[in-house]
């Protein structure tokens, strides 16, 4: 009986000890390694014992923060972080501390969108990315963290996800996103400050997944789906946004990248108001006014004939990075390849997004972030002169014959037209009598040739609003 006794109070002293040594715990996006946005009140948030007082203690300044979890456990709060350094380390106590370690403070960008996003630099079967090998085997930087979402679908918002934040070495940088890394790694080394780089992608997926419910008011033509609805797909609208981007809305970051668009290609018109849309509902949903968010182009490829030429949804596109303030996009046209919807030229799109982000938000002088945007067309006779923006010191086609210019006349039949740079820009000799139309490398698959420069192409344009 003594025995039974000691046993007893022994299990439940076990238990009572086990209640005060509660952890504290935290969303994935909280971890070892991770960085946080720099110079700014970032918020941590998690769960505690209830009606509990929780301290942070930062220790980069020393400062303590404190609040109390509500009756189910649940706190949040915001802590001042300095400029870009580390590493340091974040306490956080309920009684019992929970101690972050090797925290880098930094710049922070979220990295979305469909396969040509979530391509890793080992590629995929048969299907290389250009260069992956050298740049994995120099990509060790302790100055670069690394974080993959691990895909999931859900009809509700979720509070946390899977996904771990890495350093950056070859092992972990062989499977991660191409672009985002050769943005990163860009970024890095122009800045010379920590990048962290969170990819929340998913192959084939549309653009509404990726949009929470409150998006989708101006949309009429959007069906939500049923909470209680049991079999659903990744297609569906908000599923995406609510596994793998609510749980992380409101963690300090410094703008967004996007790479999607092909799964949407059939629906130009809608996806020109879609793709603002995204962007104006997660600036909404993170609260922290209109950070920057620059988008690939989608790349030429053979889409053979089911389903309209893409190049609409190019166009779409290009007219979307003057929708709202603070977007841009980055031009691949250049890169595509025809039999393959994945172009191995990953470092194009990743870099090319990154000169948008230095010129734009990081306001480095020198840097040009857009290839050529047509400006203005004048008709004299059967010569067409075409300007455009973004080509101070020029055009260039590199020595090969312009290719991919066509002009029309009245009846809407398209010829091809010779093209010659010139000084003011591009001066086409029309083969029809009366032109009123150009158009550029309006095409399915095309391997764009005229550039400024600076090396950065020019976007399928056309001068016509015709069906």
């Amino acid at each position: 009986m003594k025995r039974f006794k000691q046993t007893s109070i022994l299990l439940i002293l076990l238990f009572i000890s086990g209640i005060s040594r509660a952890q504290i715990e935290l969303p994935v996006i909280f971890g070892d390694h991770m960085v946080l946005q720099q110079q700014t009140e970032v918020a941590i948030w998690g769960k505690a014992s209830p009606k509990k007082e929780v301290k942070i203690t930062t220790s980069w300044d020393g400062k303590s923060y404190t609040t109390s979890s509500d009756k189910n456990g649940k706190w949040k709060l915001k802590v001042s972080t300095p400029e870009a350094g580390g590493p340091y380390d974040i306490t956080i106590s309920d009684g019992t501390e929970l101690k972050l370690n090797d925290v880098l403070i930094g710049e922070v960008w979220v990295c979305s969108g469909q396969s040509n996003m979530q391509m890793i630099m080992k590629g995929y079967f048969n299907q290389p990315i250009l260069g992956a090998n050298e740049a994995i085997a120099t990509s060790s930087n302790a100055s670069i963290r690394l974080m993959t979402v691990e895909r999931e679908k859900t009809l509700e918002e979720q509070p946390n996800f899977k996904g771990e934040w890495k350093e950056c070495n070859p092992e972990n940088v062989a499977q991660f996103s191409a672009t985002a890394y050769f943005f990163g790694r860009m970024i890095q080394d122009a800045l010379d400050v920590p990048v962290g780089l969170i990819c929340s992608s998913w192959g084939g997926t549309r653009i509404e997944p990726w949009i929470s419910e409150n998006g989708f008011e101006k949309f009429d033509w959007v069906d939500l789906p049923e909470k209680d609805l049991e079999e659903f797909s990744q297609q569906t609208p908000t599923v995406l946004f609510n596994a793998m981007i609510n749980p992380m809305v409101g963690y300090g970051i410094r703008g967004a990248l996007w790479y999607q668009g092909e799964a949407n290609r059939n629906e130009p018109g809608r996806y020109e108001k879609l793709m603002p849309g995204l962007v104006e509902n997660w600036r909404k949903e993170w609260g922290i006014g209109e950070f920057p968010f620059y988008y690939v182009q989608i790349a030429p490829y053979d889409y053979g004939m089911n389903g309209q030429n893409s190049a609409y949804l190019r166009e779409a596109q290009l007219k979307a990075s003057t929708a709202i303030p603070n977007i841009g996009m980055a031009c691949v046209m250049d890169a595509g390849e025809k039999d393959c919807i994945h172009p191995a030229n990953k470092k194009a799109a990743g870099e090319r997004l990154a000169f948008l982000a230095l010129a734009k938000t990081y306001e480095q002088k020198g840097i040009e972030f857009s290839g050529p945007v047509l400006k203005d067309m004048n008709i004299e006779g059967n010569i067409i002169k075409l300007t455009f923006d973004h080509a101070k010191y020029g055009l260039t086609s590199y020595g090969k014959e312009l290719s991919h210019f066509k002009v029309a006349g009245e009846n809407k039949r398209f010829y091809p037209a010779k093209a010659i740079i010139t000084r003011e820009g591009i001066t086409l000799i029309s083969p029809v009598g009366k032109p009123v139309a150009v158009r550029y490398a309006f095409d399915d698959f095309v391997v764009g040739d005229l550039y400024n420069t600076d090396g950065l192409p020019a976007s399928s344009f056309r001068t016509d609003d015709w069906e």
